[in-house]
């Protein structure tokens, strides 16, 4: 994942050791290199996100492997610049050749993690804007004939004209974000930010410092947050407290929350992993997102707007579907939703063929879709169960990475997993991806 797999660069072993484990730990991606010719190899091979660049290195020094960046007009990514022996005039040309920020050694966890996701999210904002044109096109469907899509735009409409906190209901792949952000565009606060965590891998929730750095970063915007059943109890409490703070609307400082989740939350709060007092604030106004199921009126003008949408963005071959492919999808069950069908759209492309798809065709996609390998499945009866699920894991994300073709991104937003966190969970597993 290039936005938040981070390269170290630094002779030192111990510090690389030590900025790994800190950064892994927070779900990060992480690679090392030991020297300026190291990192000047692998930047050119495969971009990071992120640059932790040590200044004092034997032969290239970090100023000088920055000079060499900047020659090309625009950093490969954001960088931060590291010195233990750290002067002004240091930080102030580090900062003038592009470097984001300066950290002194030794190294301070908090100052560490608060530096590195901040230079993220700038870079992910910046993304976001070079991308505007792009973006909208992704989250600008053709108009809808299904009744229950009227009626959801419709009610988006109108609370987007109030403040209060909206919970969007939907299950995976059905865009729950794409909702957030037009509600955000027709709301007054348009202006002003849409914020959402980013890197924030499953199974390692917001702390109460990253809630309140995000908003902080709204300001008067939206905040949005996804799967609010993950977040702990403390910044429950921490998110009820900036909702209820009284005296931040007059000063034009509270933002405005939305979030998305899977499932309902009532059972979350019987087993007490969830505040009572928080699930009413958030359920004033419950959106459902409907599955794709539910609308398959509208598959024809999806098919022709996800092959449009490849063509113009990703140059792959225009195909149009055939009236027997579009009924043999119009009659499918849909389990991924949106996010499967435009990926079916996507591979079909991929792989190239006659200007016609044709059903033949659509059944070998699905079939392989729905068809999982099951070789050893008997043996895992007879394993532990940590060991079974390891190896039903691995050859998982294995039979994963292979029919995603390698495309760990794609990967990660079919199978509903946050790349870092995928990233994280194949390195443990031991798979690599091929390049």
């Amino acid at each position: 994942m290039k936005e938040s797999t981070i390269l170290i660069v630094d002779d030192e072993p111990d510090i690389r050791n030590l900025l790994q484990e800190i950064l892994e730990d927070e779900g990060f991606s992480v690679r090392v290199a030991t020297s300026a010719s190291d990192g000047r190899k692998q930047v050119a091979e495969a971009p990071p996100g992120l640059i932790l660049l040590d200044i004092w290195m034997p032969g290239v020094d970090g100023i000088t492997l920055l000079r060499e960046w900047r020659k090309h007009d625009k950093l490969p990514c954001p960088i931060v610049v590291m010195s233990g022996h750290g002067t002004v005039e240091t930080a102030v040309e580090a900062t003038r050749l592009g470097a984001y920020d300066y950290i002194e050694k030794p190294l301070s966890t908090a100052k560490l993690l608060l530096t590195v996701r901040h230079a993220l999210e700038t870079a992910s904002l910046q993304n976001e804007n070079v991308n505007l044109k792009r973006r909208r096109q992704v989250y600008d469907f053709p108009a809808s004939k299904s009744r229950c899509m009227s009626e959801l735009q419709q009610q988006i409409k109108q609370v987007a004209s109030h403040d209060t906190p909206v919970l969007f209901i939907g299950e995976p792949g059905s865009y729950k974000e794409l909702y957030a952000r037009r509600l955000h565009a027709l709301s007054k606060r348009s202006d002003q930010p849409f914020v959402t965590p980013a890197g924030a891998p499953a199974g390692n929730p917001l702390s109460v410092e990253q809630l309140t750095d995000l908003i902080s970063r709204t300001g008067a915007g939206t905040l949005f947050l996804k799967y609010p059943a993950d977040l702990t109890l403390e910044v429950q409490g921490a998110l009820l407290n900036m909702l209820e703070r009284p005296g931040l609307e007059q000063q034009g400082q509270r933002c405005r929350l939305t979030v998305a989740t899977r499932q309902q939350l009532e059972g979350h709060v019987r087993d007490g992993h969830f505040r009572n007092d928080l699930f009413f604030l958030l359920n004033v106004v419950p959106v459902r997102v409907p599955p794709l199921r539910k609308r398959q009126e509208d598959i024809p003008q999806l098919l022709e707007f996800y092959v449009n949408l490849s063509v113009e963005q990703d140059g792959l071959p225009y195909r149009h579907f055939g009236v027997a492919a579009q009924n043999r999808l119009h009659g499918y069950h849909w389990p991924g939703n949106l996010r499967e069908l435009r990926n079916l759209v996507q591979r079909l492309l991929i792989m190239g063929g006659p200007e016609t798809i044709e059903v033949a065709e659509i059944e070998r996609c699905l079939l392989q879709d729905d068809v999982v390998p099951d070789e050893g499945a008997q043996a895992l009866f007879h394993m532990p169960l940590r060991n079974a699920r390891e190896q039903f894991e691995k050859h998982y994300l294995e039979y994963q990475l292979e029919r995603h073709h390698n495309n760990v991104s794609r990967m990660a937003a079919a199978i509903g997993i946050e790349r870092t966190h995928l990233y994280r969970k194949m390195k443990l597993l031991g798979i690599k991806v091929k390049h």
